[in-house]
């Protein structure tokens, strides 16, 4: 099987001076993580027929979070609407040629840490004709016909936070421990949800200061014992891990196939699935497939 046959032949650009503001909006319209950036102002889409399409860079949801998440002050005063693409971008993307194998695309995107590649014409000519994510990879891989176990690929190191942790509590929990994502875990330490950088993209971009993100609390008190609440003020709090985190939680055990992971992710577009025996055992994740993949 060819790249040219798993790829997805609808591109989403955006031009290069454009603002962050306009791709988020774009990722969360189309339900996508990365943008093609080109020189030319984008139109909201463009597709394998538009040949004058040449990538000068890619913008993800990981490069917003990763920006926006930054202390430098500069930017904590600076609203997202006055951001271009280009400062946030990743310059000179990796690409692939239509002809090459799942696994080729396999082992580029474990060397290079990313999780999309755009597929070009032919050496060359780099007009692109496609993209092929890691969402792509892993439906091909749901309908193979591979024994592999869970068990045999999945994580056994894991984050945990509890439901009423703070987002900065999340964010320093997953910067520390290099993950790009948590495991959101109740009084009784089961898993409820889970965080990964696109929450925390998505949600902190809706504070175009550059601060986290906050809610009302309606704080009330009652006239008497069993009494009507009355309401006595509004507050603003921090919001908490449970106010952004993805539910509901979907799990596997230990006796699960790497095929059924695959294609619950598939099927949920979700990158992550808890290994639970009466309690959290591990992780399987996109990047546990891939690595599957690229060893077929």
């Amino acid at each position: 099987m060819k790249v040219k046959e798993i790829m997805s032949t609808w591109v989403y650009i955006i031009g290069a001076d454009e603002p962050i503001s306009r791709a988020r909006n774009l990722m969360m319209k189309h339900n996508i993580s990365r943008l093609i950036v080109t020189k030319n102002q984008s139109s909201e889409a463009g597709t394998s027929k538009s040949s004058d399409v040449i990538p000068i860079g890619i913008v993800t949801k990981t490069d917003l979070i990763q920006r926006l998440d930054q202390a430098e002050p500069k930017w904590r005063r600076r609203p997202i609407d006055n951001i271009p693409v280009h400062i946030v971008m990743t310059h000179d993307p990796v690409t692939i040629y239509s002809e090459a194998t799942p696994k080729q695309v396999a082992e580029l995107l474990l060397e290079n840490k990313i999780s999309g590649l755009p597929v070009v014409r032919s050496e060359h000519d780099k007009s692109v004709v496609g993209i092929v994510t890691k969402l792509d990879l892993i439906r091909y891989y749901s309908n193979l016909d591979v024994a592999t176990g869970v068990k045999e690929i999945m994580e056994d190191f894991f984050i945990t936070v509890h439901r009423h942790h703070s987002i900065s509590h999340v964010i320093h929990e997953m910067k520390s421990n290099e993950m790009d994502r948590v495991i959101v875990v109740d009084d009784s330490n089961q898993p409820v949800g889970t965080i990964t950088q696109t929450n925390l993209a998505l949600g902190k971009m809706q504070n175009p200061e550059g601060g986290l993100p906050s809610k009302d609390v309606k704080m009330a008190r009652k006239n008497r014992d069993g009494g009507e609440k009355v309401y006595r003020y509004v507050k603003e709090v921090s919001m908490v891990a449970e106010d952004i985190m993805s539910a509901p939680l979907f799990t596997l055990n230990e006796n699960s196939t790497s095929v059924e992971a695959a294609r619950i992710m598939v099927n949920e577009r979700i990158n992550g699935i808890p290994i639970v025996n009466d309690e959290i055992r591990g992780m399987v994740n996109a990047k546990n497939i891939i690595q599957a993949i690229s060893e077929l």
